[in-house]
């Protein structure tokens, strides 16, 4: 059994800027293998000399030969990432975590709720949707983030926004610039705009954590069971495997009960939200 605790060496194959904070990449394993992990997963990732740092994945399984990451610049190791280039070595852990629902939600209605970087996990369930089209009923994404120069994967949301298949909202805080021609005001906004089967849809929730409390409200307003309202949580994730004990909350650990959680299974968890 190969050791969760050693990293396997991977190649960056592609690098492009997203926002003035986040890049993109792609990773292939040296061994040519697939990462095999499933919507929602996290690994971690070593720069080697300087540490590691726990990353959402954001391509769908249905990916094969390499994975996609895209990450913030926000430390040691971040920044130590963004300054690397196609052909530069790293370590790869993983993947860890639960995941999103995606046999269970199988010809349901999906509502995937996504504030800001939240997009980054929710994509790979979105894309994994796509790719597995008649899988599932109506499929309706929200994204919202602060300002037009946040959002993320441009021309894949303006892929989305044409398709017929899917119902794509987007919503901005604050139109910095006079070329935004669409809403303004924070996701919650969006919620007025659809109606929904409550009976027959689950929720998927990804954001900032200040998102969470408002959404939840309007989830729960349009009627949407407990039980089918999915929540990712990526508090202070540090080692992965439950051994540092940074991302506990009481008697859970984030990086090995989550990072995906039911909202029903965390509604009395003090400090979970």
């Amino acid at each position: 059994m190969e050791s969760i605790y050693l990293p396997e060496l991977a190649t960056i194959t592609k690098v492009a800027d997203l926002t003035a904070t986040e890049k993109f990449f792609e990773i292939k394993f040296n061994s040519g293998r697939d990462l095999g992990h499933k919507p929602g997963q996290f690994v971690e990732v070593s720069v080697f000399g300087i540490g590691e740092a726990p990353i959402s994945i954001s391509s769908s399984p249905t990916k094969k030969g390499s994975f996609e990451l895209a990450i913030r610049k926000v430390g040691n190791v971040t920044s130590a990432i963004h300054q690397m280039k196609p052909g530069a070595t790293v370590g790869i852990r993983g993947p860890f975590g639960t995941n999103f629902p995606y046999e269970e939600t199988k010809g349901r209605d999906l509502l995937f709720v996504t504030g800001g970087i939240g997009l980054v996990p929710a994509r790979s369930f979105i894309n994994y949707v796509l790719d597995n089209r008649k899988d599932y009923n109506r499929v309706i994404v929200m994204f919202g983030c602060r300002n037009p120069k946040e959002r993320l994967f441009v021309d894949e949301l303006a892929s989305w926004a044409k398709r017929s298949d899917i119902e794509y909202l987007e919503t901005v805080d604050k139109p910095l610039d006079t070329d935004w021609k669409g809403n303004c005001g924070v996701i919650t906004t969006l919620f007025p705009k659809v109606t929904i089967d409550p009976g027959k849809t689950s929720c998927i929730v990804v954001g900032p954590p200040i998102m969470y409390r408002f959404v939840l409200k309007e989830a729960l307003d349009k009627k949407i069971p407990k039980n089918q309202i999915y929540v990712s949580l990526e508090r202070r994730m540090k080692c992965g495997v439950g051994k540092c004990g940074h991302c506990q909350i009481n008697g859970i650990y984030c990086c090995q009960d989550g990072p995906v959680f039911k909202y029903s299974d965390i509604t009395g968890l003090e400090e979970a939200l």
